[in-house]
């Protein structure tokens, strides 16, 4: 953001539970830089709800008023929370008003609305921040640090598996997001926070994408399958969703209740599908193979029904091996809970709750190596946090180069989008055959 130390008026569009880490933000510790001047969403009631929470009056537009708030409320800051299908719709509108943006990942959904945004990025000379929280983390901070330092050499590949457990896995199946039209599926919903992981941490670009995914457990087909399938569209009010572990009770968290059980009366939405319900058209198992401009190469792989949640990342170099290891949780009963952001699986039973973090480098020649790192508090191992005062605090200097632009959104979502390309044809993919960046 901007260096000067001038207060910005600041519009949020999209009130669901993800920008309650921004509004809170904007009317809390940095209500001293940030004017919070404009909330625009296509439902009244949760504006209304995030009004209650920060104790404030901030004035709620229409979806369709988004360009008339820019303009009555003189903004010049845009975070834009909405449904990923729609993220560019409002940084184009805002970049072409004279806004800068900071926009939730992933950026976009599919090339062309990713053009869309490069090209009004380049016309406006405005500013557009990706909420990259992961590369805040102090861990994937001491990775990068470690690699750049050349630890390990030159990095000639990595391999990387991110497991997403009952609790939260099931709830992309759930909501919104389990419809590929409006999430690009977990490679680019989910997985741009991976692909842009490796992008930073390396210093290079995907040039080439073989993958191959499919949707395994959840959905009708699998329900049926393993004998899971239950009679209900949604959760709530049905009986048969009584003793379903997967299904989320609204009724039962005053989060949800608040944002969405008592919000569906003005846009029909449902938060509590039956995962193993019709209408699933996203993977939860995914393999991905990738080059990189620089030569190395990734084997990724995403689950989304683990027992338990967490990921691990081995970079082989040069010179040596670094491996991460990150747990974060082990083994829960289940009982649908509110963890941050997310309606989960989350159980009266719960071991090591805590998790662990261990990095370790492992050079030729020498005996093993822990680095020793201290993760923060709050959501992401303290990346919120920091990502926060990096977007909305005092300037400061950012050697690691964490903040993250258009190109590094557009770069994240290409290793996706060609991903879901390979899923297609099951043949290799090149990004320059997608998006040129």
């Amino acid at each position: 953001m901007p260096s000067d130390t001038a207060r910005r008026r600041c519009a949020v569009v999209g009130l669901g539970a993800r920008a309650r880490l921004f509004t809170e933000a904007l009317a809390g510790p940095y209500a001293d830089r940030v004017d919070l001047v404009g909330f625009c969403d296509v439902n009244p009631h949760r504006m209304a709800v995030h009004n209650d929470w920060i104790g404030a009056s901030v004035p709620a537009y229409a979806a369709e008023d988004f360009t008339e708030m820019l303009r009555r409320e003189r903004v010049d800051l845009v975070v834009v929370c909405t449904v990923d299908r729609t993220h560019d719709h409002y940084i184009v509108e805002a970049l072409e008003a004279g806004c800068d943006v900071v926009t939730e990942k992933p950026m976009t959904t599919d090339a062309d609305r990713a053009r869309r945004i490069l090209d009004a990025r380049r016309r406006s000379g405005r500013e557009v921040r990706v909420a990259f929280n992961y590369r805040y983390n102090p861990v994937h901070c001491a990775v990068r640090e470690a690699i750049a330092a050349g630890e390990i050499g030159e990095v000639g590949s990595v391999h990387f598996e991110w497991l997403l457990d009952l609790r939260h896995g099931a709830d992309y199946f759930r909501r919104w997001h389990r419809e590929k039209v409006n999430s690009g599926g977990l490679m680019v919903h989910k997985a741009t926070h991976h692909f842009d992981l490796v992008n930073w941490w390396l210093g290079t670009e995907p040039e080439t994408v073989y993958a191959q995914g499919g949707l395994f457990f959840y959905g009708d087909e699998a329900g049926r399958r393993r004998g899971l399938a239950r009679d209900y569209t949604r959760a709530h009010g049905a009986a048969s969703a009584q003793d379903d572990p997967f299904a989320v009770r609204l009724a039962d968290s005053p989060l949800l209740t608040a944002l969405y059980l008592e919000a569906e009366a003005a846009d029909g939405y449902r938060r509590d599908q039956n995962v193993f319900g019709p209408g699933v058209t996203i993977e939860d198992d995914m393999a991905v193979l990738v080059r990189y401009a620089s030569g190395a190469t990734l084997t990724y792989h995403l689950t989304a029904y683990a027992p338990w949640e967490g990921y691990r990342v081995s970079f082989n170099g040069s010179e040596g091996r670094l491996e991460l290891l990150v747990e974060e949780s082990t083994w829960t009963r289940s009982e649908v809970r509110v963890q941050g952001d997310t309606a989960v699986l989350h159980g009266d039973a719960v071991v090591d709750t805590a998790g662990r973090t261990e990095l370790t480098l492992r050079r030729f020649w020498e005996p093993p190596r822990e680095i020793k790192v201290h993760t923060g508090e709050g959501g992401h191992g303290g990346g919120d946090v920091r990502m926060l005062a990096d977007l909305f605090g005092e300037p400061e200097a950012d050697p690691l180069g964490r903040a993250a632009d258009e190109i590094a959104g557009a770069r994240s979502l290409v290793t996706g989008l060609a991903a879901n390309r390979s899923f297609e044809s099951g043949g290799p993919v090149r990004t320059r055959d997608l998006l040129h960046i």
